[in-house]
């Protein structure tokens, strides 16, 4: 029997989600929790298989995975028809160095490669290569995409390519890992494909802890709840 913890929170789509996966899937028993600390026990216990989060907030539950697991980092999994691709950073506070995105975008692709999937990196910037020099900020994030990209192909096999602000480019290119210049700009990514245009996500894959932990938002539907479900399901078979 496959353990799933699940968050309940103000947004009860989360639970109307539950019960359609509960009834295509009898091998799996989904245990509801409506606090953090609940939440974060069923992610550290073992004989959890997995925890989706649900509608609970998430500010509270990262603090405390952070306070445990220090190279903790997730990766919104958007995955459609003829569309996949991780996006990340995604949390407003990660992803804030050269550094960080480096071990992000390794945890990526060693993702995909257990799914036996060849990663496809891209590395994003706030402007065009020909933008270099309008600010100071837009040159220091230009300039960092460059060291990214470098070090990636330094520390990895993986392809990766710069296409600076141009993510149409990135996805057109079927990058199946897109690295924002930061977690502010990636959490705007996503709430626009996601919650705006209604791309279908699987929710955040969480790196770096020992569990299997997906991060999904509150403002998401069912049918973005059961995907998250379903994946929280198959990464425990896996």
């Amino acid at each position: 029997m496959i353990k799933i913890v699940v968050g309940l929170g103000k947004n009860k789509d989360i639970i109307k989600a539950c019960d359609i996966f509960q009834k295509e899937n009898k091998d799996a028993e989904i245990i509801t929790v409506d606090n953090d600390n609940e939440l974060i026990e069923a992610i550290l216990n073992k004989d959890i298989n997995a925890v989706v989060r649900g509608s609970l907030p998430a500010s509270s539950v990262m603090k405390q995975l952070k306070n445990k697991f220090s190279d903790i980092s997730r990766a919104t999994y958007i995955n459609g028809d003829n569309i996949e691709f991780l996006l990340t950073p995604v949390g407003i506070d990660e992803g804030l160095t050269v550094e960080d995105k480096l071990k992000i975008a390794i945890y990526c692709g060693e993702f995909l490669e257990k799914q036996s999937k060849k990663p496809k990196i891209a590395v994003m910037a706030s402007g065009r290569k020909g933008d270099y020099g309008r600010s100071e900020e837009i040159s220091k994030s230009i300039d960092e995409s460059k060291e990214l990209t470098e070090l990636i192909k330094e520390n990895t096999d993986f392809e990766v390519i710069n296409h600076y602000i141009l993510i149409e480019k990135a996805i057109e290119d079927n990058c199946n890992i897109i690295i924002a210049p930061n977690g502010i700009m990636g959490n705007i990514i996503f709430r626009t494909l996601v919650l705006v245009n209604s791309w279908p996500s699987c929710g955040a894959v969480t790196f770096g802890i020992d569990g299997v932990y997906i991060d999904t938002s509150r403002d998401q539907n069912i049918k973005g709840y059961l995907r998250s479900l379903k994946l929280a399901y198959n990464l425990a078979n896996i």
